[in-house]
């Protein structure tokens, strides 16, 4: 099996991350899922003083939010690196308000996948 893809860290400082192994535990998997699910695209991992973590903005009760793996399916195939998505969804937008990835937790997150992939940059 193939080691996991992982980004350089481009957030803010602000952005809280959960070390994969807590990402586990928030979806009752083992860690070596979460590992598939980096390689699959459905989450993206940052590596912040030498621990790789996702975002925590990534996941609502019920575990991953529902439109982030289209969103970044979406924006792959529109041959953006992760460290562009990660850029991209952390950014504020005053047209939503607020960042896209606040967006994927309600009424707009289907406008921010229109938004992605009629060109995000």
């Amino acid at each position: 099996m193939s080691a996991f893809p992982c980004s350089d860290d481009v957030l803010p400082e602000s952005v809280a991350l959960l070390p994969l192994p807590e990402v586990a535990d928030r979806l009752g998997l083992v860690v070596t899922r979460v590992h598939q699910m980096l390689r699959d695209h459905q989450l993206i991992a940052v590596r912040r003083d030498g621990v790789v973590s996702v975002p925590e903005r990534f996941f609502d009760k019920e575990g991953v939010t529902r439109f982030l793996p289209g969103l970044i399916t979406v924006m792959k195939d529109a041959k953006y690196t992760d460290e562009e998505i990660l850029e991209w969804i952390f950014t504020e937008d005053d047209s939503l308000p607020g960042r896209p990835v606040d967006a994927l937790h309600g009424p707009l997150a289907r406008e921010v996948i229109r938004r992605a992939a009629a060109d995000p940059f």
